[in-house]
């Protein structure tokens, strides 16, 4: 069945292809090449030269800057291959042992969550926190089940307020965490109306700040059709719906730049970002042949109303 729909996927995708494809049904490219060269995930090149060495192991979009001196024979032997390919193994060799460690995490996790037993959820994931407690996903589950699932405010709101101090002490990683913490409080498609008010309020302003000023709306930094939802969201609940709409209006104008999106990419982030401003207008909004109408769910409007 496997290869009935690999082969229906390459004849509608890629019908003239000048080159084999091979299949692997056994788990013999795991074994012989993926496993021996430390090589994580899909996709992997292996470059073999015409000395019929490997020359180069990596991301296929690392070829077209590697292919040129493998052909020349420049490669192979480099500093740049070298330090290149000990620069790669390291890395896999530490995501080899973090998943090593979240495997067995995992493996109590999912099953708690897909039959939507949180309290077995919650041991799993403190569990998986004692062993690496500066997780992203393990943090971000953490704060989600005692907020949103078991709703216990008690203990979920110290946490959270431990989460957005964390986010905003960190360094290279500040943004994504920070965005994470307040998806925990603004996310536009939660019901969050649970949640202390004044608080809630205060760490998203707290948060809010930070991300603009790492992320301007008039600079050019990156992901802001990712990043500026939750922000937008708080700027709306907050009363301040000018500037919600100008933050989305901002992030919809970014999904074209520096380069154009591929059509389907564009359509994943985009319907969110239409969704939000036809609800911040309260009129459809659209952008190319894409049209959202206004569907305030009742917690927004609360939300919204009472901030």
């Amino acid at each position: 069945e496997a290869r009935t729909k690999v082969d229906a996927w390459l004849t509608e995708k890629f019908s003239n292809l000048n080159y084999r494809i091979a299949f692997d049904y056994t788990g013999e490219m795991n074994k012989l090449w993926m496993d021996p060269s430390s090589s994580i995930g899909i996709p992997t090149s292996f470059v073999v030269d015409r000395d019929g060495h490997i020359a180069f192991i990596g991301h296929p979009a690392e070829l077209d800057d590697v292919l040129p001196k493998v052909l020349n024979g420049s490669w192979r032997s480099s500093y740049e291959a070298k330090a290149a390919d000990a620069k790669r193994i390291a890395r896999n060799q530490s995501i080899a042992r973090e998943r090593s460690l979240t495997r067995p995490i995992y493996a109590k996790l999912r099953p708690a969550m897909q039959d939507e037993d949180w309290t077995a959820a919650l041991l799993a994931i403190e569990e998986g926190l004692a062993v690496m407690p500066e997780s992203y996903h393990f943090r971000q589950i953490h704060a989600d089940l005692l907020l949103h699932k078991l709703r216990d405010i008690k203990t979920g709101l110290p946490l959270m307020r431990q989460l957005v101090e964390d986010a905003i002490d960190k360094k290279f990683e500040a943004m994504s965490w920070m965005v994470m913490a307040l998806n925990q409080l603004f996310d536009p498609t939660i019901d969050n109306s649970h949640l202390p008010h004044d608080d809630r309020f205060a760490m998203g302003n707290e948060l809010s700040e930070q991300i603009l000023k790492l992320n301007p709306p008039q600079g050019d930094g990156p992901l802001k059709f990712r990043w500026y939802i939750p922000v937008a969201q708080y700027y709306y609940e907050s009363g301040n719906k000018d500037r919600a709409i100008e933050l989305i209006e901002v992030a919809i104008k970014s999904l074209d730049h520096p380069e154009p999106m591929p059509d389907h990419t564009k359509q994943h982030y985009l319907t969110p970002l239409l969704q939000a401003l036809a609800n911040y207008t309260g009129e459809p909004a659209c952008h190319a042949d894409i049209c959202v109408a206004p569907q305030n769910k009742a917690f927004e409007t609360q939300n919204a109303a009472t901030s």
